[in-house]
């Protein structure tokens, strides 16, 4: 076949000759353990002997219930629709006729656009911040507590748990409250597919959760597009393949499907290992961040993850980010003064040597890194009231609606969720008043047009 000569091909192929350290999705790090196997020449469909992923029952039906065993769970699910599809399935089995939910805050959009189709109504609890890192801090299970004691009608409690920044929820104390007021824990677990493979077992399902939707492809060797949905309440077990289907393509891949089947057997055979060894390496990085004066968040944190406030630095989390591209480290995130890094096993020697090598140098390089003036240095990352809800999620999606310039939009009711951060906390959403301090957030992050009901 002749070369591609398409701009997209060309743009990845030069980025790849770039060789970065990718402290960035997918976890596989295009290293090459999938390169072992070729995997396009498995891209097939539902023929005798492949199986169908929504009538599983043979060897796709086989290799879920290996993925069960290895996670502990009743059930577990197979996705190539990412991890969407699975908090998609999740909200679906836990509200199929609509009702209320108590949800956080901090919430990946796929999960506000099924609770709009789904005609769920949440009961929004905003998550505090640390005062002294600036990080978001989890929901306290005593708010759970206090919410579910307002809300008898609730059905269900749903966390984004760890968070984008590895923060982690006390899964085990809610899921213990959950089963007091006899309501389902639901857990978007996309960043922490790995949980249960590290020291001491943080997986939302092995802590008490009902229902966990876990992105495979982030931090373990799988492709992207991969990811699990694990069911730990019998109720949920023998109807969940029917209601992912509602949501899923008739056309799965084979090669994600594969590699999610491949990445099982090396949990089983390498994983905790592996990750043991990744967790050392990330504690020496995380000590040197801490001598650079970097900001480190506080509590339950996924010691894999990686996240830094640059603030008392005095440089933002974009200039820092920049700073790491010189030592061709490629970071997942930055914004405000927040950069997140995602290694995995599968990062090489020299990842971390470049990512100590910049931390090593970083206080000789602050003088030119600094912004003197720049606002924000200052500027705290967006702050929240309690939202003002006119219309519901589900009536706002079928609304009609125009484009209005952010600043004459003060009392106008959002057509769209607008979340500068994802998975983070969304400055409004859906069926949400606009008022002067969504305004402010809204044009401090470059959101200087939106679309409002009619």
């Amino acid at each position: 076949m002749e070369k591609p000569n398409t701009s997209f091909f060309l743009k990845l192929q030069d980025y790849k000759k770039k060789r970065y350290s990718s402290f960035h999705t997918p976890g596989h790090k295009n290293s090459g353990h999938l390169s072992t196997v070729d995997f396009l020449k498995l891209d097939f469909t539902e023929l005798p002997g492949t199986d169908d992923l929504f009538s599983s029952s043979g060897v796709i039906l086989q290799s879920e219930k290996k993925a069960a065993e290895i996670f502990k769970a009743k059930r577990t699910l197979f996705s190539a629709g990412g991890c969407s599809l699975c908090i998609q399935t999740m909200l679906r089995l836990a509200c199929p006729a609509g009702g209320k939910i108590i949800s956080s805050r901090i919430i990946h959009k796929s999960a506000v656009s099924a609770m709009a189709l789904l005609n769920i109504e949440p009961v929004w609890l905003t998550p505090g911040k640390d005062r002294q890192t600036n990080f978001w801090e989890p929901i306290n299970p005593q708010v759970i507590y206090r919410a579910l004691q307002a809300n008898k009608d609730a059905k269900a409690i749903y966390l984004t748990s760890l968070d984008y920044f590895g923060v982690i929820a006390d899964i085990r104390a809610i899921a213990e409250i959950c089963k007091d007021f006899d309501v389902l824990l639901l857990v978007d677990n996309a960043h922490g597919s790995h949980l249960g493979l590290l020291k001491e077992n943080l997986h939302p399902i092995y802590l008490g959760a009902d229902m966990c939707a876990d992105s495979a492809h982030k931090t373990l060797p799988v492709f992207t597009g991969g990811a699990f949905l694990h069911i730990n309440n019998s109720k949920f077990v023998d109807i969940a393949k029917n209601e992912m289907q509602l949501f899923a393509s008739t056309s799965p891949s084979f090669p994600i499907l594969s590699s999610l089947d491949v990445c099982c057997d090396w949990i089983k055979k390498h994983g905790k290992k592996r990750f043991a060894n990744l967790e050392n390496k990330v504690a020496e990085i995380k000590e040197l961040a801490l001598r650079a004066g970097l900001t480190l968040p506080k509590g339950k944190v996924d010691p894999t993850r990686i996240s830094f406030n640059t603030a008392k630095m005095g440089i933002s989390g974009e200039e820092f980010a920049n700073y790491l591209r010189k030592f061709k480290v490629e970071p997942e995130f930055s914004i405000d003064n927040f950069v997140v890094l995602i290694p995995s096993p599968f990062n090489r020697k020299i990842d971390f040597k470049r990512l100590k090598r910049a931390l090593l140098s970083l206080s000789k390089a602050r003088s030119h890194l600094i912004y003197p003036h720049n606002q924000s240095m200052t500027r705290d990352f967006y702050y929240f009231e309690p939202p003002q809800i006119a219309a519901s999620l589900n009536k706002t999606l079928f609304a009609e609606s125009y484009k209005i310039n952010t600043e004459k939009s003060l009392g106008k009711i959002s057509k769209h969720m607008v979340c500068p951060s994802p998975p983070g906390v969304p400055i409004v959403l859906p069926g949400e008043i606009i008022t002067n301090s969504i305004i402010e957030n809204l044009t401090n992050y470059g959101v200087f047009s939106l679309d409002v009901l009619k």
